[in-house]
């Protein structure tokens, strides 16, 4: 009598996940150094918007620029009417001065006589290692400029493109 085996050994079992394992190995450096990548990009898009939210807001109120990120975000709910402490220009997550692993910290420069904000500066920072490795600058000028070692400032090189 011939005995009939059905499914799979324990040695083909754990060549397969062997295998697996390897392929995984291989894969998720590459998964992080992808999501850094995104992040980093994502920052840059940000300061970008940030800068274009500044001078939009000093067009549209003609008072300078705004004294706190807070002032470009959105109103309250059920508020229609953008007022100038609350333009509606950004979203309420990167008004928080957090977005995809930076954190951003907007310094407006003091006010002249006549109450007017000429000047700020924005930095982004990676909240840590595994969501980015580039610091990042603007300012008023709307130039954006990277460090990779440490807070990046207004005597940085300015990014390509």
């Amino acid at each position: 009598m011939k005995k009939s085996s059905k499914g799979f050994s324990l040695i083909e079992l754990l060549i397969v996940v062997a295998i697996i394992l390897i392929i995984a190995a291989i894969a998720i450096p590459n998964l992080l150094r992808s999501r850094i990548a995104a992040n980093q990009a994502s920052a840059v898009g940000s300061l970008r918007t940030l800068n274009t939210a500044e001078i939009t807001y000093s067009s549209t109120y003609n008072s300078g620029f705004t004294c706190t990120l807070g002032y470009l975000a959105p109103g309250a709910t059920g508020a229609t009417n953008p007022t100038s402490t609350a333009a509606g220009l950004i979203d309420s997550v990167l008004a928080s001065g957090a977005k995809s692993g930076y954190t951003f910290t907007y310094t407006a420069a003091a006010s002249d006589t006549s109450g007017r904000i000429d000047n700020y500066s924005i930095n982004a920072s990676p909240i840590n290692s595994s969501t980015g490795t580039n610091y990042y600058y603007t300012d008023q000028s709307g130039v954006i400029r990277q460090n990779s070692t440490t807070t990046a400032e207004s005597t940085d090189s300015p990014l390509a493109g």
